[in-house]
């Protein structure tokens, strides 16, 4: 083991290929610093408990090549910087682990063509701030690109054979009300038949992400986790409240594939467009024990709007906006259940639907044509208060095998209704309370 307490030392003992590296003081780094393969760097905690702190004053952070692990530091740089980001280029890049750190700027590992093996494990990596809204390599489907995030992992290898094992613990994203810009975290392959990312497990703490997005723009999103094509994961669990403030900011957002998804925390979005839940891939089941509530012109609560989700359980939904509607149903669904209420607090207004801002009533249930739902079972109350609003809205070739609502059916807006079902709507007998 090497110890350094200087930038000098630290260039040395690089240069050297020392195969483990401890700082133990705080360093002003003058340039990026790239560790050979192999290399391990660690901090010393201090006399005053305090981490080292590794600063790089105008450039990226460090960049890590093969099976190289880095603990037990703070590195910041300028926040549209990467602070740790891939610089393999071999075929194997081996493992790495991050733990126990403090980063100002992006994480970001890209796995591009000439490479087609890494695996990654984090633990206790918290990003305070951070900007990715410059990079271009961007996920582009159902007429929107998706801006990378804080932390980012992402096979932009177009080789099927290509992989990505990850495995993340304990990931703190932004602060409140000071949120990461971009997407919180961003996990995606090379699109739909690329190199894959799969996830043995994501456990996050808080997150609280924006895009910074101009209203009206309709062509770019994020996520504050957002599972994007190619990423396949076995199990997702959130710890923290998952937060977004802008236009076009998904909470969560899935076009891969997610085992079982648990959210253990509130679910909220601030800014126009920006969905609890969105799900264009595969959701064998999600879980929710606390609240999604949006705010914010055609912020929606549940859409899902290509393949399925098997199994959802949600606590409550609430929407408080033009155009937000409760949840809104396209594609096949299998279980759905809502111990709570589900209740939205808004007229007609516009909302992103795949890449195009469409004047939506903000229904609290919309099951559109071609969509199927084999049981939507609410426990709660289903209650509208926007003017020119239909509760439940069922169109047609739209199917409901099995329907129940344990509470009321309230429509409270003027010129409103309770019920709006197609004549070819396939939906079982309903008897429901229906009041004003």
């Amino acid at each position: 083991m090497v110890q350094v307490a200087n930038f000098r030392e630290l260039v040395q003992a690089i240069t050297a290929e020392a195969t483990e590296i401890t700082i133990t003081r705080n360093i002003i780094a003058l340039h990026s610093l790239k560790l050979p393969a192999g290399v391990v760097l660690n901090g010393a905690v201090q006399e005053n408990l305090a981490v080292p702190m590794l600063l790089f004053t105008a450039s990226d952070g460090i960049g890590v090549t093969s099976n190289n692990q880095i603990r037990n530091l703070n590195i910041q740089t300028a926040v549209d910087q990467r602070a740790i980001y891939n610089a393999g280029q071999t075929e194997d890049l081996g493992s790495f682990v991050f733990e126990d750190l403090t980063i100002v700027g992006q994480f970001s590992f890209i796995m591009r063509a000439g490479s087609l093996w890494a695996a990654l494990s984090l633990d206790n990596v918290n990003i305070v701030a951070a900007d990715a809204r410059k990079y271009l390599e961007q996920p582009q489907k159902y007429g929107v690109n998706v801006l990378q995030g804080a932390l980012t992992v992402y096979n932009f290898n177009p080789n099927a054979d290509s992989r990505i094992k990850l495995k993340a613990q304990h990931l703190t994203i932004g602060q409140k009300n000071a949120p990461v810009i971009g997407s919180g975290v961003f996990i995606s392959g090379a699109g739909d038949q690329g190199g894959r990312v799969e996830v043995s497990m994501l456990m996050t703490n808080h997150v609280y992400s924006t895009g910074l997005i101009p209203e009206g723009v309709a062509n770019i999103i994020t996520g504050a986790i957002f599972i994007v094509y190619g990423a396949y994961a076995k199990e997702i669990v959130q710890h923290g409240e998952t937060v977004t403030y802008g236009v076009n900011d998904m909470v969560l957002d899935a076009w891969g594939s997610v085992d079982h998804w648990r959210v253990n925390g509130p679910v909220t979005s601030y800014g126009p467009s920006g969905i609890g839940f969105v799900n264009f891939g595969i959701v064998n089941r999600i879980e929710f024990t606390a609240a999604i509530q949006t705010f914010g012109l055609g912020a929606r609560g549940y859409n899902q709007y290509d393949g399925t989700l098997r199994e959802g359980i949600f606590q409550s939904i609430e929407t408080f906006g033009d155009g937000s509607i409760g949840i809104q149903i396209s594609k096949e669904v299998g279980q759905l259940h809502v111990r709570g209420h589900l209740t939205t607090h808004g007229s007609v207004g516009r909302s992103l639907v795949k890449g195009v801002l469409q004047q939506l009533p903000a229904y609290a249930i919309s099951v559109k044509s071609g969509g199927h739902v084999e049981n939507l079972a609410i426990a709660g109350d289903v209650c509208t208060t926007g003017a020119k609003v239909t509760s439940i809205s069922v169109e047609n070739q739209a199917e409901i095998d099995a329907f129940s609502i344990s509470g009321e059916v309230a429509t409270r807006g003027q010129n409103s209704q309770a019920l709006m079902v197609a004549d070819d709507a396939v939906v079982p007998p309903l008897d429901f309370d229906f009041t004003k």
